[in-house]
Order: C-alpha cells, then sequence, then structure tokens
C-alpha cells in the first residue's frame, strides 16, 4: 500500500510540473495570417495542398482574416473544417 501511495504521488507531481505536457495536447497551429501554403497543409487536417494554395491566394487577395471563421470565405473551407481544427488556428 506504501509504495502504491508512492508512486501515485510520483506520477501525479511529474503531470503537474510538467508545462510542455499541457502544450504537446493541443497540438499543432499555424498563423493563416502569415504561413505558406505548405505550412497550412501540414498542420491543418482536412487541408490539401490545393485547398492552402487557395487560402493563400484569398489572404493575398483580399487582405489578412479579420477572424477564424472569415476562413470560410475560401472556397472549399467550410464549418466543419473550422470544427476540426479548432485550436489549430490563429491569427497572430
Amino acid at each position: 500500500m506504501r509504495h502504491l501511495i508512492a508512486a501515485l504521488g510520483v506520477a501525479l507531481s511529474v503531470l503537474l510540473v510538467s508545462p510542455s505536457w499541457a502544450q504537446e495536447a493541443g497540438g499543432p497551429t499555424v498563423n493563416i495570417n502569415s504561413a505558406g501554403a505548405a505550412e497550412i497543409a501540414e498542420v491543418l487536417q482536412g487541408v490539401g495542398q490545393a485547398k492552402a494554395d487557395a487560402i493563400v491566394a484569398y489572404r493575398t487577395e483580399h487582405g489578412a482574416f479579420a477572424s477564424v471563421e472569415s476562413l470560410a470565405e475560401v472556397k472549399g473551407i467550410g464549418a466543419s473544417t473550422l470544427a476540426n481544427n479548432e485550436g489549430r488556428i490563429v491569427l497572430e
């Protein structure tokens, strides 16, 4: 019993002390206002090279995205893509 309590104490302290563990749980992020198409395609789920190229082309033509939701104005990017990538898309 004593060993079990000690083991649980060590495991809990490792989880509480490690800030990198919390960051890894969220996964990678990508700034849609500055990233290239290759990085966008690599980070966003359900976004291949063609959609990533369309995102960069849209940004070049219309300027920076004002919100994550405005990404849906790009042809081929819908609500489900945004929902699947919640937390991965950043603006700054």
